[in-house]
C-alpha cells in the first residue's frame, strides 16, 4: 500500500463526493471482501461515486491472480516473465537487437554493433522486472563495451537492447518514449485466438510508458485502429486528456499504424505457446510495421478496464467457465 497516495485519494474523494474517510474506509472494507479488489483498487474503479450495481463488474487484483493462474500456470510463465527468454521464443515477431550481460564479456563485437544501432540509443533492463522499474534509456555515445558491462553491474540490470524507434505518427504524439500498444489475446478450449483488449500507452514527460510511472492509457477501437476515448491516468484526482498535456497532439481519433499488421501478429504469437493462453502483449509500432516488446502473463486490470471506464469481469468469466467445464 502507497499510504501517501492513499491519504491524496481519500482527500479529493471527501472534497469531491463529500464522503468522510470514515466512510471511505467503510466501503473499501466491504469491497475488498464483496469482489476481490484492493483497498486501493476502490478508488482506481471510482466504487465511491458508482452505483452499486456496476461493483461486481470489475476484475480486481485477488480475482486477476485466480484468473491468471489458471490461464497461465505457474509451471509455463517463465518464458513471459524472463524478458530475454521472451526476446529468443518470440524472436519471429522481434526487430530490434539485444544482449545479455553474459554476452556482452563474452562477444565484445556484438556489443559493438549493438552501440552503433540506427536510433543511437540503447535500454538497460533487467530481464525478470516489472512495472518499468529500473530502465535506463542512454545515449550509445555514453559507452563503450567494457563500460556498459559496468553500469549493468551498477544498475542491476542484466540484458541491453537497442532503442526502438517509434513511427513518426507516434512520435509527434508523445516523443518522451516509447508508446506501446497493449493487445491482450486470450485462447478458448479449441485454441481460437479471442482479442479481449486494445489500448494505447502514453507517455508523459516519460521515458516509459506504464500507468503507474503516470502515464496515460486509451481505448482503441478493434475494428478500425482508431482510438476512441480520451487518455486516462490512474491517478483519480487527474482529469481526462483530450488532447497530449505536452504536445497537444489529439487523443481521441488518432489512427495507430498499421494496425491490421498489429493485430495479426498478435494472433500469431498468441498460438507460439498455447500453455499460456491470456497474455497482454506489448507492441511497438514502427515506420517498417509493428514489432514485440513484451508479453504478461499478469497483464495490467487497470490498463484494460480504465480507459473504458467499466468493469470488463463478464468478458473473463465467460473463457474461465468454458475451461472449467473441461
Amino acid at each position: 500500500m502507497d499510504w501517501v497516495k492513499l491519504k491524496r485519494f481519500q482527500s479529493f474523494v471527501q472534497e469531491k463526493a463529500r464522503l468522510s474517510r470514515l466512510a471511505q474506509w467503510r466501503q473499501a472494507i466491504q469491497a475488498v471482501f464483496r469482489h476481490n479488489i484492493s483497498i486501493e483498487e476502490y478508488y482506481n474503479f471510482h466504487f465511491y461515486e458508482n452505483h452499486k450495481s456496476q461493483h461486481s463488474s470489475y476484475a480486481g487484483t485477488g480475482y486477476m491472480y485466480e484468473y491468471q493462474l489458471k490461464m497461465n500456470p505457474p509451471q509455463y510463465r517463465e518464458v513471459l516473465s524472463d524478458k530475454t527468454q521472451f526476446l529468443r521464443k518470440y524472436r519471429d515477431f522481434v526487430r530490434h537487437e539485444f544482449l545479455t550481460h553474459e554476452e556482452l564479456q563474452s562477444q565484445p563485437e556484438k556489443a559493438e554493433v549493438l552501440l552503433r544501432n540506427p536510433s543511437g540509443k540503447i535500454v538497460l533492463k533487467s530481464s525478470d522486472g516489472q512495472c518499468g522499474r529500473g530502465i535506463e534509456v542512454r545515449s550509445c555515445d555514453d559507452f563503450s563495451p567494457a563500460s556498459l558491462i559496468e553500469r549493468l553491474k551498477a544498475t542491476g540490470n542484466d540484458f541491453v537492447e537497442a532503442f526502438v524507434t517509434q513511427h513518426p505518427d507516434i512520435m509527434r504524439l508523445s516523443p518522451s518514449g516509447l508508446n506501446t500498444v497493449r493487445i491482450i489475446t486470450q485462447l478458448d478450449r479449441n485454441n481460437k485466438v479471442h482479442i479481449i483488449g486494445t489500448r494505447l500507452r502514453i507517455t508523459v514527460n516519460s521515458a516509459i510508458d506504464n500507468l503507474a510511472a503516470g502515464n496515460i492509457a486509451a481505448p482503441i477501437d478493434l475494428a478500425t485502429g482508431e482510438v476512441k476515448g480520451p487518455g486516462v491516468y490512474s491517478d483519480i484526482t487527474k482529469a481526462d486528456e483530450h488532447n497530449h498535456p505536452v504536445t497537444g497532439v489529439p487523443i481521441v481519433g488518432f489512427q495507430i499504424p498499421y494496425w491490421q499488421e498489429t493485430l495479426q501478429m498478435c494472433k500469431e504469437a498468441a498460438l507460439v505457446d498455447t500453455c499460456n493462453r491470456s497474455i497482454g502483449w506489448d507492441v511497438a509500432i514502427t515506420d517498417e510495421g509493428p514489432e514485440l516488446i513484451e508479453g504478461n502473463h499478469d497483464w495490467c486490470k487497470l490498463l484494460w478496464q480504465l480507459p473504458v471506464k467499466r468493469g470488463l469481469k463478464p468478458v473473463l468469466e465467460s473463457f474461465r467457465r468454458e475451461l472449467s467445464a473441461d
